[in-house]
């Protein structure tokens, strides 16, 4: 056989008249933009579902002939310069934050975030804090704020799960091409990759940046997997949540100490760095050794100073949660530091425990909590559940006088809402209704929406709800290789008029999935009431082993 010593992709070229969708697909305004969705899906509608709504993959596997066609479509042509004026009107228009401090104020703020949720085909989360963070980012986009994020390129996307054709689970790890989505590799002046180091225990490790624009914020991902580096350092960002206790420390360090070094090296000097849990902690000792090295401080003096400009969200309500590392592990990956720091091992490790008695143990959440002059849960209650479980580093105050802060979970609007349901609100609150969430008068319009258009929006949703799981059954059952029989009933599961009770959370124990079985006769009243008939969807993760009920 001939031996493969390389390969090529060829990929159309995108006629002149419309050659701005590449723009569009970089910049992922089109993410929360129905219209700009829409015209993407209008290319090729069965490649921008096979793609997973991947603009970028879509635009180099079409056809030159569908380009062409589309360049002399007026129709498409209409759609596309409405697609490219809200972009660009979104990026040039004044926004809140420059209304309120002026378009020539120099504040730069940086969010730190292990995970981020931003779309299908990015798959750099696995759940709730990923969503957070990229609805965080796409707020702060809206709002105008002067931020920047940083996260870390997976080589490959949080697991996915299936079940065989015996019932058991499966997981599948989807591969991130970079090349293929949008995203972009940072580049110094003279066009090679832009890359920063970290001193790992025996050499250096090298990591480059890439750049996903969300609107008016770019996100930063910080990406090992490169020539440079050698193949047990490469495979460091591999995943999300993967490897040992020693790729998780080496995975932290590449997000808080490379992550302050990338931004630096980017000609950012943020004033505030917000710490989206406690995983890139360690970008607080980063900021202490710069300070004391750049302007001849103290530890002290330095520790202060970045303790004024550091803000840690918490969000996990058990002492399980967070990450611990042995003293060993601490010293062979920050010894260095801890010496450049002046800090003996002891004062060293005092960083990361509240709890003077543990000498031997590096809590990041710990560490998080000494660095940040704000510190705050992520509910009322979240706040008080924090409080009680963090006492002990507050001794002698008062537990309604612990520093920790609530900030209610919000969402990003746009990108939680459905089409049918934007277009009703565009129709009865108007276009720019966006704009002004914030203000109670927008929402006392919604009472003069005829309830009947308001329902038939709620149930239209729900049919295409019903008529998703169907679809998926489906495809699993002929993954399955099930009967022609049984893939035909996966057409009449589920009432598309039932009320349909969603699940689709994580199995972490925290989460009490299972109260729902608490009361078995009470849950099969409610299940087999004929008169106020109810289903429910539960979307099973991270159960091992899981198998398939046979009836």
């Amino acid at each position: 056989m001939p031996k493969i010593i390389g390969s090529y992709q060829v990929t159309p070229i995108i006629p002149e008249k419309i050659s701005g969708l590449k723009d569009l697909a970089y910049n992922l305004f089109w993410t929360w933009n129905p219209d700009i969705f829409d015209l993407f899906r209008r290319i090729d509608e069965d490649l921008w579902e096979s793609t997973q709504h991947n603009p970028v993959l879509m635009l180099g596997q079409v056809s030159q002939q569908r380009l062409n066609e589309l360049a002399e479509d007026s129709g498409f042509l209409s759609h596309y310069a409405r697609s490219i004026n809200k972009l660009n009107e979104y990026l040039m228009e004044e926004t809140w934050f420059q209304k309120k401090y002026g378009k020539n104020n120099k504040h730069v703020y940086a969010y730190f975030s292990m995970e981020y949720g931003l779309t299908d085909c990015l798959k750099f989360y696995s759940g709730g804090l990923g969503v957070l963070s990229g609805d965080t980012l796409k707020s702060a986009s809206d709002l105008g704020l002067p931020l920047v994020g940083v996260g870390i390129a997976y080589k490959e996307g949080y697991f996915q799960q299936y079940l065989n054709s015996e019932g058991w689970q499966q997981e599948t790890y989807p591969i991130n091409d970079f090349y293929n989505l949008p995203m972009i590799l940072v580049r110094t002046e003279n066009g090679e990759p832009l890359k920063i180091s970290i001193d790992f225990p025996g050499r250096e490790l090298k990591v480059q940046i890439w750049k996903i624009q969300v609107g008016r914020v770019p996100l930063f991902m910080l990406d090992a997997n490169i020539p440079d580096n050698p193949e047990d350092y490469r495979s460091i960002t591999n995943g999300l949540y993967r490897g040992t206790i020693e790729t998780r420390i080496q995975q932290e360090i590449i997000l808080g100490v490379g992550g302050i070094r990338a931004l630096r090296s980017m000609g950012y000097c943020p004033e505030v760095c917000h710490m989206n849990e406690g995983h890139s902690a360690f970008l607080a000792i980063e900021k202490i050794r710069i300070l004391m090295r750049e302007n001849n401080l103290t530890f002290e003096e330095a520790k202060q100073v970045g303790y004024m400009t550091n803000v840690f969200t918490t969000h996990t309500p058990v002492p399980a949660g967070f990450d611990i590392f042995s003293g060993e592990l601490m010293e062979k990956y920050f010894k260095h530091i801890r010496e450049e720091l002046h800090l003996s091992y002891d004062e060293f490790m005092k960083l990361g425990n509240l709890d003077a008695e543990k000498k031997d143990s590096f809590n990041m959440a710990h560490l998080a909590m000494r660095m940040s002059g704000h510190i705050n849960g992520v509910s009322k209650l979240h706040s008080q559940v924090s409080k009680n479980m963090w006492a002990f580093g507050w001794k002698g105050v008062p537990k309604d006088e612990i520093p920790i802060q609530a900030i209610t979970n919000g969402v990003h609007l746009q990108s939680h809402l459905s089409h049918d349901m934007i277009n009703l609100f565009n129709r009865y609150l108007g276009e720019d209704w966006t704009d002004n969430i914030d203000e109670q008068d927008l929402w006392n319009k919604v009472d003069k929406i005829p309830d009947i258009e308001l329902w038939r929006t709620h149930e239209r949703r729900r049919e295409r709800l019903v008529a998703f799981a169907r679809q998926n059954l489906r495809k699993q059952l002929i993954r399955q290789g099930a009967s022609f029989s049984e893939i035909e009933t996966a057409n009449e599961v589920l009432d598309p008029k039932a009320l349909t009770i969603g699940f689709a959370r994580r199995f972490a124990t925290y989460k009490r999935a299972t109260l729902i079985f608490k009361n078995i006769e009470r849950l099969k009243k409610i299940l087999s009431n004929e008169e106020y008939p109810v289903q429910i969807i539960l979307q099973v993760k991270h159960i091992l082993k899981m198998k398939k009920e046979k009836n």
